[in-house]
């Protein structure tokens, strides 16, 4: 654990020096979510009605702009492979990168989630279960997109492949997260969808790491 946790905080401490994956994740969530009521008109009802939606979509894009450099920053100055033949077991090594790139980058958008959620008029009762929600669904975004990010390592422009591996893999976090949501506004019962939500990052990270590390001794093979 002591190995874990200072990889976790290597990558902490990278991420919030550099900065600029933080600044454009939120950057462009932020202006994703603006823009969505400039693009539909000002009705409240649409808005109402759109916002879990847009809020969950404008979530996995912006995670999708962080995943490439997951391990690329490391590969290219060649500390990734110091890290992969160090004495910690690289499933552990991928899941603290994993936990680092989730707190760094997907974290933050969670933070200003529920003043986004009021500017598109989204109830309360339907705040805290999107808040919840992401909570619990998006660890899945960077737990499937280590996989991505680690059979694209070393390649150029990998990052369009990337989009294209892991967007079908988030659509059913898509799907129960604006359930879930939508579910809460029409005060309907929401721990089904939560629950399926749970699974679905539960199973993601029993396989998530054990992919990604079978991916990158591909890589370095």
């Amino acid at each position: 654990m002591t190995r874990f946790l200072s990889i976790l905080r290597r990558d902490l401490k990278l991420s919030y020096r550099q900065g600029s994956a933080i600044s454009l994740s939120l950057s462009f969530f932020v202006i994703v979510i603006v823009l969505f009521p400039l693009g539909v008109g000002p009705e409240l009802n649409i808005l109402s009605r759109i916002s879990a939606g847009v809020i969950w979509v404008g979530a996995l894009l912006a995670c999708l702009l962080t995943l490439d450099r997951l391990f690329q920053a490391d590969y290219e100055d060649g500390s990734l492979d110091l890290l992969v033949l160090g004495p910690l077991p690289l499933e552990m090594l991928i899941l603290g990168k994993i936990c680092a790139h989730w707190i760094s980058s997907i974290l933050p958008l969670i933070i200003i989630t529920p003043i986004l959620a009021l500017s598109l008029n989204m109830n309360l009762a339907g705040i805290w279960v999107m808040v919840l929600a992401l909570l619990i669904g998006t660890p899945t975004l960077s737990l499937i997109g280590a996989i991505g990010a680690a059979l694209t390592v070393g390649m150029r422009r990998g990052g369009v492949l990337l989009s294209l591996l892991v967007l079908p893999l988030y659509i059913p976090v898509l799907i129960f997260g604006v359930a879930a949501v939508e579910a809460a506004i029409a005060v309907l019962p929401v721990s089904s969808h939560l629950m399926l939500l749970s699974g679905i990052s539960l199973g993601a990270l029993v396989v998530g790491p054990v992919a990604a590390a079978a991916a990158l001794r591909l890589t370095f093979d």
